[in-house]
């Protein structure tokens, strides 16, 4: 999944940074901070949602749009994101919700977005 999503933002212009694993996502992220995160919740070594709480609670990160992918059914209203895609994706699926999380950025809800799951911000 990892690769195909590499290849469709790509092939949309999109410069592509990865990650192995959650504590290798953290060290890039704070050594050169995105203009977005697509974050799977299973990552190895620090999971998605430990990702997801590091980027939100720096000051320096906490401006990033993250899109949380996920396989799994639960609840994730509770996790402070607007961005959410549930396993598995489609390309044009993702490349609609980057676009649309790069443009409501961090802190904006997508009005009517019909891939994005809404959570709560605090």
């Amino acid at each position: 999944m990892r690769r195909m999503f590499r290849l469709a933002l790509a092939v949309e212009g999109f410069h592509v940074e990865e990650a192995g694993d959650g504590l290798q996502a953290l060290y890039k992220i704070e050594e050169r901070p995105p203009d977005l995160v697509v974050l799977d919740l299973g990552l190895p070594a620090v999971d998605g949602l430990a990702v997801q709480q590091e980027i939100a609670g720096s000051a320096l990160t906490r401006q990033i749009p993250v899109v949380i992918v996920t396989g799994s059914t639960a609840d994730l209203t509770h996790v402070p994101v607007f961005c959410v895609l549930r396993k598995p994706v489609a390309p044009d699926e993702l490349i609609t919700t980057v676009r649309r999380c790069l443009q409501a950025g961090a802190t904006s809800q997508i009005p009517g977005s019909p891939i994005a799951d809404r959570g709560s911000r605090s």
